[in-house]
């Protein structure tokens, strides 16, 4: 007796993506990194393979089936941004777009400490004497120590109940710098302020109205602002705030540390220790570029 056979396709076939013959934005290059090594004292392989090769590869395919066809197609990703931050019917365009860009500077800042390392130096710079001396004399200058901009980095992070990012920026029109925090996609630049992004008080005692007034303007700098906090008096302002320019990121997305660092569970591991180990390999050289600050005299 002849039984009917159950034709079962293979799986290869059923996660085998569609072909395409229109790829307009491509994942960036990383020149610092190479996959087999990933990121020296921060992410191991397999970490930088879900971090970047493959979330990459994730948003940039979501992106080009969100605007292939469209005005947006052939625009850079920070264009899409700003055009599309106050569209409603735009956000799942903008969370790719904002994802790709926010998750690319947040690599770019990173440092390949095992090239950057000088073999023939006596001693190699550690710890603030990487920062060079016009960006260190700014960050001082504003945040009394480096030591304090780290802990006041670290405790923003942890005190994040969800995904997003920390920012350190500048002010476009001053010297000025400050820290703020955007949740999932949120992007800082001012085009994109009107996307309303929460104020978590996790991340600061709430036991006065000072000190929440405090954390407001010293955080509400840029995304979802109403006024432009330290830098600009309120009737000077858009609905947006200021204007600032992005110069470090720090990525809190589980699917960036959970690999290599684990939960944290028993104070072993997790987000502390993979934001401590953050600050160890930031390119403080690539954050002066972003900067554009104007370096000290050298003393005669």
């Amino acid at each position: 007796m002849l039984r009917p056979r159950l034709r079962i396709p293979r799986a290869t076939r059923l996660w085998r993506p569609a072909l395409s013959t229109r790829q307009i934005h491509d994942i960036p290059r990383l020149q610092q990194f190479k996959p087999e090594e990933g990121v020296p004292e921060l992410l191991s392989s397999q970490g930088f393979n879900i971090a970047w090769t493959q979330y990459m590869q994730y948003i940039i395919e979501g992106l080009n089936a969100r605007t292939a066809g469209t005005q947006f197609e052939g625009e850079e990703t920070l264009s899409i941004v700003k055009a599309t931050a106050r569209d409603p019917s735009q956000a799942s365009l903008f969370n790719y777009a904002s994802m790709a860009h926010n998750n690319h500077l947040f690599f770019e800042t990173l440092a390949n400490v095992n090239t950057a390392r000088n073999p023939e130096a006596e001693e190699e710079d550690v710890g603030e004497d990487r920062i060079p001396p016009g960006l260190k004399h700014e960050l001082v200058k504003q945040f009394s120590s480096i030591e304090t901009l780290r802990r006041e980095f670290l405790a923003t992070a942890m005190g994040m109940f969800g995904p997003g990012f920390v920012w350190l920026v500048k002010n476009a029109q001053t010297n000025d710098l400050r820290i703020l925090v955007t949740y999932l996609a949120g992007t800082p630049y001012t085009a994109g302020h009107w996307r309303r992004q929460g104020l978590d008080m996790n991340s600061q005692g709430v036991k006065s109205q000072d000190t929440v007034r405090g954390w407001i303007e010293r955080y509400q700098t840029g995304a979802g602002a109403d006024i432009g906090a330290k830098f600009l008096p309120q009737n000077q302002t858009g609905p947006g705030g200021t204007d600032v320019i992005p110069l470090l990121c720090l990525n809190t997305w589980e699917h960036v540390w959970l690999r290599d660092y684990g939960v944290g569970a028993g104070d072993v591991g997790g987000k502390r220790a993979y934001i401590q180990r953050w600050w160890d390999v930031i390119d403080w050289e690539k954050v002066e570029g972003l900067a554009n600050i104007q370096r000290v005299p050298l003393k005669t």
